[in-house]
């Protein structure tokens, strides 16, 4: 397989997101709800925020993709992962998890491992403490912030995608995408990102996007990624701070034009 990463590639996903409009399922945490359903309207996708488990098998019925994010854990959000799990994998449908804060403590680490052993998922998207944190129960996480650098997670990548069979995407200042048919790199970005809460939730939610209309992980998981990180330096250079900048980021996904890709992609193949 030829991993044809290029502006090109990136712009024609996008484009198609815009006009399918893929119904994105997020069982997500409530700090970034509202953030995260607003970032995928911007992108061209539409947003289901359940979790409700009467009407579980309705909403993932008419999804096409699920995302699972253990942000703000409870016995009843767990029991819904659990099915909306169960669900995505009869109908087939890509399943992003974001073990967020996985290794912060024992409960996040049980629950992560239990829902890769249910049904694996097509994607886990994680910074480079929690990718390392789920193949290693030595490895702490500082609340939900990484403290490894992706690099230092790629091992753990790599031993998460022979294991699950998965892709396995590691956000930090260079994005690692990995999966067993090759690594790619995506060095776009800002570091005011990290100091918005839910950006990396939105990433996550992206990658599900790109999953649904491109039928590579990898090359998907890419182009969402380029996106976030092209899309999150035009918002920093329009903005004059945390305050401003995710307003900006919104306007930046939903203005992105071909230019600012071919202007702003950074890639290493």
């Amino acid at each position: 397989m030829t991993n044809n990463l290029s502006v090109e590639s990136v712009w024609n996903d996008l484009q198609a997101i815009k006009v399918k409009s893929p119904l994105i399922h997020n069982i997500t945490n409530y700090v970034v709800m509202n953030s995260t359903a607003n970032a995928l309207l911007a992108l061209g996708a539409s947003p289901i925020m359940a979790h409700a488990q009467e009407e579980l098998e309705d909403l993932i019925g008419i999804s096409n993709a699920l995302v699972i994010n253990i942000g703000t854990l409870s016995s009843y959000w767990i029991e819904s992962m659990k099915i909306a799990i169960r669900l995505a994998k009869v109908r087939g449908i890509p399943i992003v998890m974001d073990p967020v804060g996985v290794g912060a403590s024992r409960l996040r680490t049980q629950v992560a491992q239990e829902l890769l052993k249910l049904g694996p998922p097509t994607v886990i998207r994680g910074n480079g403490s929690e990718i390392l944190a789920l193949t290693s129960d030595l490895v702490r996480t500082k609340g939900v912030d990484s403290t490894a650098a992706s690099q230092s997670a790629l091992d753990a990548a790599r031993e998460l995608v022979e294991h699950f069979s998965c892709t396995v995407v590691i956000s930090g200042e260079i994005d690692l995408i990995v999966n067993k048919t090759g690594i790619l790199k995506i060095n776009n970005g800002h570091p005011i990102m990290t100091k918005v809460t839910g950006m990396g939730c939105a990433a996550t939610t992206f990658v599900a996007a790109f999953n649904t209309i491109n039928p590579s992980p990898l090359m998907a998981s890419a182009h969402s990624m380029a996106v976030m990180g092209i899309a999150g330096e035009i918002a920093e250079s329009r903005s004059s701070g945390p305050g401003s900048f995710p307003a900006a980021f919104l306007d930046s996904v939903y203005n992105l034009k071909k230019e600012d890709i071919q202007k702003h992609l950074r890639m290493n193949l």
